[in-house]
């Protein structure tokens, strides 16, 4: 029996990995952290040990490292140098939609593969590249046991009230529903609050997953309540190239009178839109932060609003608001956008202290504040690897 567990996150043109160490009861420590991004165009692996030492830093020509597979045999490369005396149990993976039939973590089977197959036109940009994933750990180590973790099952929670749309019931019936996305952080966010800030776990917490994907759950005593993802990963907050929610009326007249295909508008919806589409410069709040454009300052006040009213209909959702949590890239890392969502929420109580805000808290409300705010570090990597070692028995 192997002592590591492997954690895989496929994107469009990404393989990022994560190893564990399983210790004693509970205990799992990360080994090495890193990815391989560029596939298709400038093939770049790049890799930390536990102490955040580099330990890789590897580009190769699109040629020599073109796809998911290649990229695993490039990883499973430097992971049998750098430790060489350890053996994986199982690999672990993040598939983004779990559709109607799948709640919890799976032992990946034939079956289960044709089922999640069917998936992909939910999650166009990320379901074929999680199960590209799985394909090639098969083919390289058919004996290894694969465990898949969905982004929608902790959201498997919400009551049929919140998951239907208003279309005839039999389009509910028929797998069309809200979903929610980013699950697997959130489940995260709400094991870890009992620890970080005991006083709010068992409360009414919005937490905003801030990213270049990005989402806001309510999530009550732990559980998911109601997201702002739908359907798909298009849905409700303004993002990184993602529009959110928008009237579905502007897809029929794209299609009728602007003559766009269906592959034009899945373009500029996923690609094209969003924090990109508004500012014209691009996706990378950063980069937007320090620019001195107007639709820079414009996508960014378009976010805010968006985070803002977003906030609000959660919190109705949950009938008050006793905490509002930050995480993922931007959440953790812009005090800016923290503020202003924070300035706009005076009026559920938030009373932002600005210094702890500039050191990213954890906690970022004064003393006084009667709904605190808070930044919390995720890691959907920890939550795939908890759960593939509790399916396997490790």
């Amino acid at each position: 029996m192997g002592n590591g567990i492997l954690v895989l996150n496929a994107g469009s043109s990404s393989l990022k990995f994560s190893v564990f160490d399983i210790g004693g009861p509970g205990v799992l420590d990360a080994m090495a952290v890193g990815q391989v991004e560029g596939l298709g165009t400038a093939p770049h692996l790049k890799a930390k040990g536990a102490d955040g030492s580099v330990i890789a830093d590897q580009r190769w020509t699109t040629s020599e490292v073109a796809t998911h597979g290649r990229a695993l045999q490039e990883i499973a490369t430097l992971l049998r140098s750098r430790f060489a005396g350890q053996e994986l149990a199982g690999v672990g993976h993040r598939v983004v939609h779990g559709g109607p039939d799948y709640s919890a973590p799976l032992l990946i089977t034939p079956q289960a593969m044709e089922k999640l197959a069917t998936f992909v036109p939910l999650a166009p940009l990320h379901q074929p590249h999680n199960l590209a994933a799985i394909r090639a750990v098969q083919e390289a180590r058919p004996e290894l046991p694969q465990v898949a973790c969905f982004d929608t099952a902790f959201h498997r929670s919400h009551d049929t009230v919140v998951q239907l749309y208003g279309l005839p019931y039999e389009y509910f019936e028929r797998g069309i529903r809200r979903y929610g996305f980013h699950g697997l952080s959130y489940e995260y966010i709400a094991a870890t609050l009992p620890e970080v800030a005991p006083e709010i776990a068992a409360g009414r917490v919005v937490v905003a997953h801030l990213g270049s994907g990005a989402s806001m759950c309510a999530i009550h005593n732990g559980r998911s309540v109601s997201s702002s993802m739908g359907f798909t990963a298009l849905d409700g907050l303004l993002m990184g190239t993602r529009p959110g929610n928008m009237d579905p009326g502007i897809v029929l007249y794209l299609l009728e009178h602007e003559g766009m295909s269906a592959k034009e508008i899945e373009e500029l919806l996923y690609k094209r839109s969003g924090l990109l589409g508004l500012s014209g410069i691009g996706n990378d709040m950063r980069v937007l932060q320090e620019s001195d454009s107007p639709r820079a300052r414009l996508a960014i006040d378009h976010f805010v609003y968006r985070i803002s009213r977003e906030l609000g209909g959660l919190a109705a959702v949950l009938g008050g608001l006793d905490a509002l949590v930050f995480t993922a890239g931007i959440g953790e890392n812009s005090a800016y956008i923290r503020r202003r969502v924070c300035e706009q929420a005076k009026w559920l109580g938030i009373d932002l202290d600005a210094a702890a805000n500039e050191q990213a808290g954890p906690r970022i409300s004064s003393a006084g504040s009667k709904a605190s705010a808070w930044v919390v570090p995720t890691n959907e990597e920890l939550m795939i690897a908890r759960h593939t070692r509790v399916l396997l028995g490790l």
